[in-house]
């Protein structure tokens, strides 16, 4: 029997005028906005939909404003009836997963995704480092190039993406010497622009921070299955959630595992619920025969009302 996926973006798929339509356009969408600002007692709003850019940038507003933007197309997509079999999250992402499920309430959600950013922005000031997407190469080829370039400092594979894309994370002196050996191979590499090495153990300083705030938040067993980024297996017990989001922060993201494993378990099909259309172009390169369907207005409802 085949089965729907609801994947949610992480970072890096923000952009100015995020979830501006359809708050305009859908009233519940524009409450859950209005509360959300009245949470964190600052107009989010108003970053997400002005900017500048720079202030969307920063990590402490980018986590929140997807994280938002994700729970107002869930309300989208429950007022239609549109329903899954698992979800599943990329790094922040995660967070909106686990709320559409049921694990834990909008209010909690939202304050842990600015206190996530809060933390790994100053683990990021503590522990300069930097990232790096690696493309065309195998995983075994990243993770031996990560083995040799770690001589020079910190550097892991952060991010197993999918076949042909993976990013590591590291130490400055870390990250150059990986591009140099990259370069020197003819292997593609691109720097990211972020502000700290995520997924790394250069992001240390935030686990204690967000065990702490974790533990102050009540975790319900999920309605749908979780395919969680650091294990790439499915969880419902609520009860696993605190260690599997504080190891998460320093532990790679195991996408492209994750979604092998959903397919394994019978997804066909799947809506990326948010902003942008990352993940469905991460899914055609794992396997082209699943349809993602991003939905972020009213009218991209339209291929999952045929």
């Amino acid at each position: 029997m085949s089965k729907n996926i609801f994947l949610f973006p992480g970072q890096g798929a923000q952009y100015i005028g995020m979830g501006s339509s359809l708050a305009q356009n859908f009233e519940p969408a524009k409450k859950m906005l209005e509360y959300a600002d009245e949470i964190l007692g600052f107009s989010l709003s108003k970053i997400m939909v002005e900017g500048p850019e720079e202030v969307l940038k920063s990590t402490d507003n980018t986590q929140p404003a997807l994280f938002v933007t994700s729970m107002m197309v869930m309300e989208l997509l429950i007022s239609e009836g549109i329903t899954c079999d698992m979800v599943a999250g990329h790094s922040l992402g995660e967070y909106s997963a686990i709320c559409a499920a049921g694990g834990l309430s909008f209010e909690d959600g939202l304050r842990l995704v600015r206190k996530r950013g809060e933390l790994m922005a100053t683990a990021g000031s503590r522990s300069p480092g930097k990232m790096a997407a690696i493309v065309g190469a195998e995983d075994s080829v990243v993770e031996a190039l990560c083995a040799e370039a770690s001589i020079k400092g910190i550097v892991i594979p952060a991010n197993f993406n999918c076949p042909g894309q993976v990013v590591a994370s590291g130490s400055v002196e870390g990250i150059n010497a990986l591009v140099e050996l990259c370069e020197a191979s003819s292997i593609k590499v691109v720097v990211l622009p972020v502000s700290g090495a995520f997924h790394s153990p250069l992001m240390q300083f935030a686990v204690d921070g967000l065990v702490e705030a974790i533990s102050k938040v009540k975790f319900s067993d999920l309605k749908y299955p979780l395919i969680a980024n650091v294990t790439a297996e499915p969880i419902v017990d609520g009860a696993l959630l605190p260690d599997l989001l504080a190891r998460q922060i320093v532990s790679p993201v195991r996408w492209g595992a994750s979604m092998q494993k959903a397919i394994s378990l019978g997804v066909t099909s799947g809506v990326e619920v948010g902003a942008g259309k990352v993940l469905m172009g991460l899914m055609r390169k794992i396997d082209r025969n699943i349809k993602i369907v991003p939905v972020e207005n009213i009218a991209d409802l339209a291929p999952l009302k045929g």
